[in-house]
């Protein structure tokens, strides 16, 4: 009833003004003579209201447009909610850029939950970017969620997602489906900080240290999610042991992909080096700094969706707590948007 009624009140003033021209050209003698000055009243007055119809109909799609962003852009927070700033001894920071100038939904998707295993996250980019992406997104994290508390391994979490995504490509995607996947990276922490991941077509996470910057590569990825079956066995790659002060830093391709206005890439690398050197090794001080690196380098507006994730290992004495609750924090890191 309320949308009627928006609807009702913005059609009435180029009723009214339709109306008053109408009325002009009908009732007023000065329309009906024939003379130069009286043409060019006349066409001043049909100028003047199809100048105000269209202005008010910019008013009124940029309003329904600002309506839709808000909705898409609390959807977006439901969905891909800030993580906790601290989870089972691990400090996590989270940040997005969309690749859509004002919005915030894209294609890039990340969770981190801790479980009776070990604390899980996942890292994953959708095929494109904006709202068509949107359901994919959801239809992931919301297998991931639940999956990385229900099954032992790694190996089961992929499969699980594996299915989800198919039947979501079945049902929304019933013509294309074979045009759709998803690159993914899970990885697993385990109380004593072992690292294992599966990878499945997307960038290998750098390890951050004081003074040191590693991108671990451990085996070739296996092929995005959506495009192949997963083979009979998928042997979990090791990634080392996460010392204390140490970070793991998971990213979309967006970022390494990026561009300046001279056709350079970003370099992620450097950027990391530099974000290392510049201070402490805190996982909000190093998403921040390479979230404005990244913004400088593309002038605000990069080609791609990114998402960065950094996960930071707090110290020996708050480990081995795996499994706990949720928890909730004071001052969580935002998803940004240009």
């Amino acid at each position: 009833m309320i949308r009627v009624r928006g609807r009702v009140r913005s059609l009435g003033l180029p009723i009214a003004w339709g109306a008053a021209a109408v009325a002009y050209k009908l009732l007023c003698p000065l329309a009906r003579e024939t003379g130069l000055p009286a043409r060019i009243v006349t066409s001043a007055v049909f100028f003047a209201v199809g100048t105000a119809l269209i202005l008010q109909v910019r008013h009124s799609l940029m309003r329904e447009l600002r309506q839709l962003r808000r909705v898409a852009g609390a959807a977006q927070r439901a969905l891909l909610r800030p993580p906790p700033s601290r989870i089972d001894g691990l400090d996590v920071a989270a940040a997005q850029v969309s690749a859509e100038r004002g919005a915030a939904v894209g294609g890039d998707l990340y969770e981190v939950v801790a479980t009776e295993h070990g604390v899980r996250a996942v890292m994953g980019d959708v095929r494109g970017h904006g709202i068509g992406a949107f359901g994919t997104v959801a239809a992931v994290l919301g297998c991931f969620r639940e999956a990385a508390h229900d099954e032992q391994d790694l190996d089961g979490v992929l499969r699980r997602l594996d299915r989800a995504l198919a039947r979501h490509l079945r049902q929304e995607h019933p013509a294309g489906a074979a045009e759709e996947f998803v690159t993914l990276l899970l990885v697993e922490i385990r109380p004593d900080g072992e690292m294992l991941a599966l990878n499945c077509g997307h960038p290998w996470p750098y390890l951050l240290s004081r003074g040191r910057v590693e991108q671990l590569a451990p085996g070739d990825p296996q092929p995005p999610l959506g495009l192949f079956p997963l083979p009979a066995v998928l042997p979990t790659a090791g990634l080392g042991y996460l010392a204390p002060d140490d970070a793991l830093f998971l990213y979309t391709d967006g970022a390494q992909d990026a561009r300046d206005a001279r056709g350079r890439f970003f370099p992620l690398g450097s950027a990391l080096v530099s974000a290392v050197a510049e201070g402490p090794l805190f996982a909000q001080v190093v998403v921040g700094r390479i979230s404005t690196a990244l913004r400088h380098h593309t002038r605000g507006t990069p080609p791609d969706d990114i998402a960065l994730l950094v996960l930071r290992n707090g110290g020996p004495a708050d480990l081995g707590a795996r499994g706990t609750a949720r928890t909730a924090t004071t001052h969580p890191q935002t998803t940004t948007a240009p």
